[in-house]
């Protein structure tokens, strides 16, 4: 029992102080489990951060799954996600509840300003990932023509379409080396129990949405829209934008606008940017909403990375081998990069950057952020506060 203890309480407090997105929370992640506690050696996270990131889902919210699992077996694994999640989760889920009734301060040009932080932040984000996965010419070709298949197929099947174009790519025209850190994680999960777990994740990423045709509740298809956004999200953080636009924009249960609002908010707050769809869920404009609707969401768009983990993770050995498993994973790695760029599009461009002061402040935000290094909730309270001072002041 102490032993669970310790583990929900040291992810608790790295839940309430980790800023600053998955790259800056797997730096928490080091220095608290490697450098000062010691659960596992420097090799072996290296080697765990590897797999975390060749997954879809949320690397760093998979990387805190996998260490409770390692210390603390499956309760371990399940008290290591709620007490990194829960602050954010209940935060947004707050933020959700409040949002349509629309509080006159949030009036006052800081709901703008949140969107114009958005731009600066995505921007930086897509800026890092095109440097390391879109190194050369051939993947940042597939990040391209991904984007336009995107922009041209706005639905979720356009997000789709760019994955498997990514993939297919990969596998036809990479040449990359594999060449990672090899070191036993001693994780205990059996192989028979990771091959039923996996079929259990193939059952319900294939026959959740039969389900919602058969039985239109609004309930399951919230849990199965959310489920498939965490199922097929490589790249994490903000890669999941496009994806939870299509499913939840388009759809028309959430509006643009109150989205946009949302994404900014999540950005400065601690944790996983994955409990945005608490915020989502949250102000559903159709029942269930609330604090069930946002529950309904936050467990469908985290299941996927429990099921991956605990099933991916007696194969990590033999897949790391494959050469051609990377290859298809850097193809779908640049893909993402494309998803990321028509989403920076629209909605993030397309529904901030409005007048001259809106691209100034942007350009602002985005040099501060990038060679300044000032952490993204700085950023959006720089943003939020300079837009409020315009609409006070109507300078512009």
């Amino acid at each position: 029992m102490r032993n669970y203890i310790s583990i929900f309480l040291v992810f608790l407090r790295l839940g309430l102080t980790s800023f600053g997105g998955p790259i800056a929370h797997l730096g928490f992640f080091h220095r608290e489990f490697v450098q000062r506690k010691k659960w596992i050696s420097d090799r072996a996270f290296t080697d765990l951060v590897a797999l975390c990131q060749l997954l879809p889902g949320p690397a760093s919210s998979q990387v805190g799954i996998s260490l409770g699992l390692l210390h603390g077996g499956y309760f371990g694994a399940l008290l290591a996600w709620v007490g990194f999640t829960m602050p954010s989760a209940i935060i947004m889920t707050l933020s959700g509840m409040s949002i349509s009734k629309s509080s006159s301060w949030l009036n006052l040009g800081i709901i703008h300003g949140l969107k114009i932080a958005a731009v600066a932040i995505v921007a930086q984000a897509l800026w890092v990932m095109a440097s390391s996965l879109c190194a050369d010419r051939k993947r940042a070709s597939i990040a391209l023509i991904s984007a336009i298949i995107s922009v041209t197929f706005s639905t979720f099947l356009g997000q789709v379409l760019a994955i498997l174009f990514g993939g297919v790519c990969g596998w036809l025209l990479l040449r990359e080396k594999l060449n990672l850190p090899s070191e036993p994680l001693g994780l205990k999960v059996t192989k028979t129990t990771s091959v039923i777990i996996l079929v259990i994740f193939l059952l319900l990423l294939i026959f959740l949405p039969l389900l919602v045709f058969i039985f239109p509740k609004h309930a399951l298809e919230i849990f199965a829209r959310f489920f498939r956004v965490g199922s097929l999200v490589f790249g994490g953080g903000h890669v999941v934008l496009p994806l939870l636009q299509a499913e939840v924009v388009n759809t028309g249960w959430v509006s643009q606008s109150d989205f946009m609002t949302g994404y900014g908010l999540a950005q400065a707050i601690p944790g996983p940017l994955f409990t945005f769809s608490a915020y989502l869920g949250a102000s559903s404009t159709i029942e269930p909403a609330g604090w069930i609707g946002a529950l309904i969401a936050l467990v469908g768009i985290f299941l996927p990375s429990f099921l991956l983990i605990f099933g991916i993770m007696p194969f990590w050995e033999k897949l790391r081998e494959m050469r051609h498993i990377r290859n298809i994973l850097l193809g779908i790695n640049a893909a993402v990069v494309g998803l990321l760029l028509s989403a920076f599009y629209n909605p993030v461009w397309t529904s901030a950057i409005l007048h001259v002061s809106d691209f100034l402040m942007a350009s602002s935000a985005f040099l501060l952020l990038s060679l300044w290094r000032m952490p993204s909730w700085t950023i959006v309270a720089f943003c939020a506060a300079s837009a409020w001072l315009l609409h006070m002041t109507k300078i512009f």
